[in-house]
């Protein structure tokens, strides 16, 4: 899907995010895990890569056997989010640096983190593995 880089739009891919690992078979706690990267990427590129200023951003999931991948592309000026030093997550909070979570959290949560500048667009691809059932 293409949506504006406006804040607005974001709980339409949440939606659309749900349906399609449900479909897919995912649990809800992978579900909510990739609700929740995608979210904070797009919610980024918005604040920090348009400024404000119109765009779109583009979201290409698929699903196979052994997980999903979310493609998200986007024409922002250049930049790379895995390039942020992780966050001193054992500091006190009155220690801590403003910000700087997002990129952390996504980390925690998917599987796998690449990004990549091509053609004038900056493009972030997230794998989610699919777990197996376990049973005791």
């Amino acid at each position: 899907m293409d949506i504006p880089a406006r804040f607005d739009a974001v709980p339409a891919v949440a939606r659309e995010i749900e349906q399609f690992m449900k479909g897919a078979g995912f649990s809800d706690p992978a579900v909510l895990d990739v609700q929740l990267a995608v979210e904070e990427i797009i919610a980024n590129t918005i604040r920090h890569g348009f400024c404000g200023n119109p765009g779109s951003i583009s979201i290409h999931s698929t699903a196979a056997p052994y997980g999903l991948t979310v493609e998200i592309t986007d024409r922002a000026p250049p930049f790379n989010p895995l390039s942020v030093p992780s966050p001193d997550v054992t500091s006190s909070l009155a220690e801590r640096k403003t910000g700087g979570l997002g990129i952390y959290l996504v980390r925690q949560v998917i599987d796998t983190v690449t990004y990549r500048y091509e053609d004038g667009k900056n493009i972030l691809l997230l794998t989610k593995k699919k777990q197996k059932d376990t049973f005791s």
